[in-house]
């Protein structure tokens, strides 16, 4: 017998709330006072103290699912429905009933969502979800994004965190880019627990990525990556995250129109996002991200302004040597051009002519035979700087 919306005495359930398998548990009913701890519960955080009937709930938060299966008492049918949900192989359902049809499907053990059927507020949001899952999958997207609409009204008056995170799904999904911001906004401002460090991470990258040149876009952005390391994005708790906010923190602020006083400042913390980047983004563990993180570190070192400019070109000079030696030149012409010309500046800013300008004349090359003009037109005017900064330093080409 699975659990029937009747037998479901503690509401709202934080079912959805937490990762899974937590995510898929509910709460059974307990004689202690438990409002409290609800609560805490309710905005995705573990209270530092629980009813004894729903310790298993913590120990399963914590990924210690051997121990939550050992808390479990009873034989009811929420008792069930919750061993069935840590997968224990003793555990034998109905196979009949919305909540554990659901749980099978979100564990990948059927190919299909359930229907809502009985089940109203929070759990129904949970059968809403699993069902936009469905149609995902079947590249259905339209009605995904039709059913998590139908979830998230479902749950904003019974668990706004999980209604802040079924606005980030719905955000991710989104085509209109018109559409996109708002949903991340709305999310953040439901979301009162650790999803809020995630969903001001998502938020700031929609709204560089509608930015375009409005620096006021671009200004919120930054505040959203902020937001997010206060909120708790940590090198040690999400080091992917980490680095990702890192990375477009510092092209935020590399985007942004120089034109004040606080453009060296912006350019120093930029240079520093992306050394905080690289802690992570290593060349063996994330090449493709290395890279580009060395890419746009090198290209600020340039222009970042300092009083020991030498030391950051030449350090700049550094870096573009390392990205040339594991980009091919076959497999991407344009950008390996794009090295090269960037090489050259900097050696040139140093007054290393000679390579300077074997760079460049190199990078015009292929600008030209890949009919780059307009790269291959910069290349070119920067052929001749090279000549009239070598002609002024030795009086000759």
């Amino acid at each position: 017998m699975t659990p029937s919306l009747a037998a479901i005495r503690v509401r709202p359930q934080p079912i959805g709330v937490f990762p899974f398998p937590a995510g898929l548990l509910l709460l059974p009913e307990t004689a202690e006072d438990s409002n409290s701890a609800l609560e805490s519960l309710m905005r995705g955080r573990l209270p530092q103290e629980l009813p004894a009937a729903w310790q298993f709930f913590a120990l399963a938060a914590m990924g210690e699912v051997a121990g939550a299966l050992e808390e479990l008492k009873g034989d009811d049918p929420i008792a069930r429905h919750n061993r069935i949900a840590l997968g224990s192989p003793e555990a034998r359902g109905s196979d009949e009933g919305i909540l554990e049809a659901a749980i099978r499907y979100a564990l990948g053990r059927a190919d299909h969502a359930p229907t809502a059927g009985e089940f109203d507020g929070e759990l129904l949001a949970f059968v809403l979800m699993l069902q936009a899952t469905e149609a995902i999958e079947q590249t259905k997207y339209q009605a995904a994004a039709r059913l998590l609409e139908r979830a998230i009204d479902a749950a904003r008056g019974s668990s706004a965190e999980f209604a802040a995170q079924l606005l980030g799904q719905l955000a991710a999904l989104e085509t209109d880019e018109t559409r996109t911001v708002p949903l991340c906004r709305e999310a953040v401002s439901l979301a009162q627990g650790p999803a809020k460090a995630e969903l001001s991470l998502q938020l700031g990258m929609a709204l560089q990525a509608h930015a375009g040149s409005n620096k006021a876009s671009m200004l919120e952005a930054v505040r959203a990556y902020q937001d997010a390391l206060r909120f708790g994005i940590t090198i040690e708790g999400n080091p992917e995250g980490f680095a990702l906010l890192q990375n477009n923190l510092a092209l935020a602020y590399l985007g942004m129109p120089m034109t004040g006083v606080g453009d060296p400042l912006r350019m120093g913390i930029a240079v520093q996002s992306l050394r905080e980047a690289l802690k992570v983004y290593t060349k063996e563990a994330y090449p493709e991200e290395w890279a580009s993180a060395q890419l746009n570190l090198a290209n600020a070192l340039q222009y970042i302004p300092t009083s020991h400019p030498e030391e950051n070109l030449i350090q700049a000079v550094e870096i573009y040597d390392e990205i040339l030696a594991v980009r091919q030149r076959a497999f991407d012409p344009v950008g390996y051009a794009r090295l090269l010309a960037n090489q050259a500046n900097a050696l040139a800013h140093l007054g290393i002519f000679g390579p300077a300008m074997e760079k460049i004349s190199e990078a015009y090359k292929l600008f030209q035979w890949h009919e780059e003009i307009d790269m291959a037109a910069s290349a070119m005017r920067l052929v001749e700087e090279i000549s009239e900064q070598r002609k002024a330093v030795h009086g000759s080409a």
